[in-house]
């Protein structure tokens, strides 16, 4: 990105910024749009070209990449999503099996990892072993020192939410992962905390304030100010209900914890919600922001509304009044031939939640 080009961003980003803090709207009353698997570089075409002949959806499905954390957020989007692998002793991921599968096609081994990341023992952050491998950051810690010097250079950005899945899936063909046990869960949250500081975070305890529980704080509206969590950023365990147990049996009641949980509504630890349908869960939606909830949605996936020009996901995404909007189109496709592009009118990434302030 040229220089220029980024401060003109930069001063953009900051005049919404202001634009939102100077109404004096809560966290849940502003909707923003970010991106999906924001780690991820574009793939080996070889690779994608195995994968058309043993799996040709999953191949179109992974035609996608993204710019660095970093420019993503001097373009103004303020969500990110992380996938972390557990690794800590390190070198379970190194040399990919799809390096070979390069090699056989006639391509040229990408330096996906010059400085062997890989062989580290820490959270690896990629999207699936062995095939989808290449990433802007393949340390989460390295990750994380970026979005920290990113925001002491912008010490009054919007604040940033980022949803992290903790992937130990097994796919047929790729190497085992290790499992997320309650232990590994909690050591994202000491990595965030060692890398990131507590002092750049947005925690359950600072939103359950006085109150018994996080749900009880999040229907009473306790949200704390966008001006009050400038400079900021909110994590959220994107996981199946299982894997949510796990991580509360360290952390019971979120209490001390770093991560949000998506938890059902009528928990005591429910506060932010991932739903992805927003055609399908539009009313449901927005029936919990309603009442109080933050949630996430998305506004396209795989590829396919992007192929078809297709705006009806991201309108009612819009609509439903879900504060956390994502998608893998804030520039248009690289990949195939497309229009498609997600902002919000003005060609902007936040404004206020048109459920929440359409007075």
């Amino acid at each position: 990105m040229k220089p220029r080009f980024s401060l003109i961003l930069s001063t953009l980003c900051l005049f919404f910024s202001l634009h939102l803090s100077a109404q004096n709207l809560k966290l849940n009353q502003i909707q923003v749009i970010g991106s999906h698997n924001s780690y991820k570089s574009e793939m080996a075409p070889e690779l994608l070209e195995y994968l058309t002949k043993v799996n040709p959806s999953a191949s179109q499905s992974l035609e996608y990449a993204h710019i660095p954390l970093e420019a993503q957020l001097d373009l103004g989007l303020r969500n990110l999503e992380l996938d972390v692998f557990h690794d800590p002793e390190g070198e379970r991921y190194a040399n990919p099996k799809g390096l070979e599968i390069i090699k056989t096609g006639g391509g040229t081994i990408p330096n996906y990892d010059p400085r062997a990341a890989l062989s580290k023992p820490g959270l690896k952050l990629f999207h699936i072993q062995d095939l989808d491998f290449q990433s802007h950051y393949l340390l989460f810690a390295d990750a994380l020192t970026a979005l920290k010097n990113w925001s002491d250079s912008n010490p009054d950005h919007s604040p940033v939410f980022i949803l992290i899945n903790a992937k130990d899936a097994n796919i047929t063909g790729t190497r085992p992962t290790l499992l997320f046990t309650a232990t590994a869960l909690d050591s994202i949250d000491l990595e965030i905390r060692m890398h990131l500081g507590m002092d750049k975070l947005i925690t359950p305890d600072l939103v359950k304030g006085n109150y018994d529980d996080l749900e009880t704080a999040v229907l009473a509206g306790n949200w704390p100010s966008v001006d009050e969590v400038k400079g900021k950023f909110l994590f959220v365990l994107d996981e199946n209900e299982e894997k949510i147990d796990r991580y509360l049996s360290v952390k019971p009641g979120l209490k001390d914890a770093v991560l949000f949980v998506n938890k059902k509504e009528g928990n005591p630890t429910a506060g932010f919600r991932i739903i992805n349908n927003p055609i399908k869960d539009e009313a449901y939606i927005c029936d919990l922001v309603r009442k109080g909830y933050m949630v996430r949605t998305r506004a396209d996936s795989d590829t396919k509304e992007a192929r078809a020009e297709d705006y009806t996901t991201f309108e009612r995404a819009k609509a439903s009044g879900a504060q956390v909007i994502t998608t893998d189109y804030y520039h248009t496709s690289t990949f195939f031939k497309s229009d498609y592009k997600v902002n919000f009118e003005g060609n902007v990434y936040e404004r206020p939640n048109p459920v929440l302030n359409n007075n």
